[in-house]
């Protein structure tokens, strides 16, 4: 085995198909920070300096931040920006870190995603189908849309899975960390 291998032009390639909506999703659901500040902003000069607070930003400002929330979730894994136990993983060898997240995401990770994918794909068509309204709110906003980036969320955690996977993979066989040269940048 050639310990000195770089992961070759194919597997490059496939990996950036898988991580590609993980990463367009991720940096254009970052824009919605922009409108998310806006509201807030909005509401507080509104509320504090003006004496008249809105009924809607606490609706927008909810929706919109768990939209960045959910949305940038594939984008964070990609960037390897998750909570994990990495203290304990550092004293472990390239590959046997890598066999323990191919074990994880093989056993948990992917049965896991698959199952909140199934219910949340009812939960978004159910809420679009009615049209969904948020009743705890005077303004009572459409809350499906929000819904609807439930099962998107989701999916773009199972494509970003697959692509982490097949990265352990790599590690596994060739006992070295895997050097990504597209998300160095």
């Amino acid at each position: 085995m050639d310990n000195d291998r770089e992961p070759s032009p194919g597997l490059r390639r496939l990996l950036a198909a898988l991580e590609y909506p993980s990463l367009l999703i991720g940096k254009l659901a970052a824009w919605l920070i922009l409108p998310l500040t806006g509201a807030l902003v909005y509401e507080v000069t509104s509320r504090y300096i003006f004496n008249k607070p809105t009924i809607w930003a606490y609706d927008m400002t909810y929706m919109l931040s768990s939209a960045v929330f959910m949305l940038g979730a594939a984008y964070a894994l990609q960037k390897g920006s998750h909570v994990r136990a990495d203290f304990l993983l550092a004293l472990l060898k390239p590959r046997w870190q890598a066999l323990m997240d191919a074990a994880m995401y093989v056993v948990l990770y992917f049965p896991a995603m698959a199952l909140f994918f199934m219910v949340s794909l009812r939960f978004a068509r159910q809420s679009w189908m009615q049209h969904e309204l948020y009743p705890q709110s005077p303004w009572m906003p459409p809350i499906y849309p929000l819904k609807a980036v439930i099962p998107l969320t989701i999916f773009l955690l199972l494509l970003q899975g697959v692509a982490e996977l097949i990265k352990a993979c790599w590690v596994i066989r060739h006992n070295k960390p895997f050097q990504n040269k597209e998300s160095q940048s």
